[in-house]
């Protein structure tokens, strides 16, 4: 199956709230996952994006980044969890959003399946960022440390 519809049909059926977000996977391609977010479904009273759907956004494309990297390597046995994150939010988002969540250095991801492999719980931090439709400007900055665990 492709890994987009895959982890589009694992976030509507294991986190419910993604489906009335309006939560589309884009795409997954060369260990970058692109994640959209309509604005309609996800409005404030200033008729831009809520900060919490952002929010949600920039975890859920962190979560979903390690969900197919994991898949990817083999490893099927541990359940993610978001530790903490941080995120700033320079611009409004005044359209679609989109969330893009890029691999780690290699480094880092080969210490940290070392570690998980080896302890059975590990953590590794990523960073999205998310755009306004068309722009290649960050609107939100993000980083959160993600635990993976037996």
């Amino acid at each position: 199956m492709n890994p987009s519809h895959y982890l589009q049909d694992v976030l509507h059926a294991d986190i419910p709230l993604t489906r009335e977000m309006g939560l589309q996977v884009l795409d997954w391609q060369h260990q970058r996952l692109r994640l959209q977010l309509p604005l309609a479904a996800n409005v404030n009273h200033k008729s831009t994006m809520f900060g919490g759907s952002l929010y949600c956004a920039a975890v859920l494309a962190g979560w979903g980044w390690l969900h197919l990297r994991l898949r990817e390597a083999g490893i099927g046995d541990g359940h993610i969890v978001i530790q903490e994150g941080q995120i700033s939010y320079p611009l409004p988002v005044t359209g679609a959003g989109v969330a893009v969540c890029a691999a780690p250095e290699t480094k880092v991801w080969e210490r940290f399946v070392a570690t998980y492999q080896r302890y059975g719980r590990a953590r590794l931090t990523l960073h999205t960022q998310v755009f306004n439709e068309g722009s290649e400007t960050p609107a939100v900055q993000f980083g959160g440390q993600y635990v993976l665990h037996r």
